[in-house]
């Protein structure tokens, strides 16, 4: 069974994390699979742009990462001053870079 988050991390301990994302199914992330002789290297640019994209909404600096052919690691750093220090309007104008929000939160941007 797995932990919620909140369980998992502590940044009175630790600021920095590592952490791990693999496919399933013998799919492929990027590079080629040699079974079905299909490329899929032109993801790696789509997850390395969406790791730039997410640290600059999120108080998250990706100190190094990893793409594999079927798996990626990334060492991040919880910036806690930086989101801390952030308004709620900061937040959700933050938060609506990737997602629509509600009717509540849209009327506050």
């Amino acid at each position: 069974m797995t932990n919620a988050r909140k369980q998992l991390i502590s940044l009175v301990d630790m600021s920095y994390y590592h952490c791990v994302s693999r496919c399933v199914r013998r799919a492929y992330l990027c590079g080629e699979d040699k079974v079905s002789g299909k490329s899929f290297e032109h993801r790696r640019s789509w997850v390395e742009g969406k790791l730039v994209t997410l640290s600059q909404v999120f108080a998250i600096d990706v100190c190094a990462y990893a793409i594999m052919s079927n798996h990626t690691h990334v060492v991040l750093f919880i910036d806690e001053v930086s989101a801390k220090a952030w308004s709620i309007e900061e937040v959700l104008q933050r938060w609506h870079q990737l997602f629509k929000g509600t009717l509540l939160t849209q009327q506050k941007n």
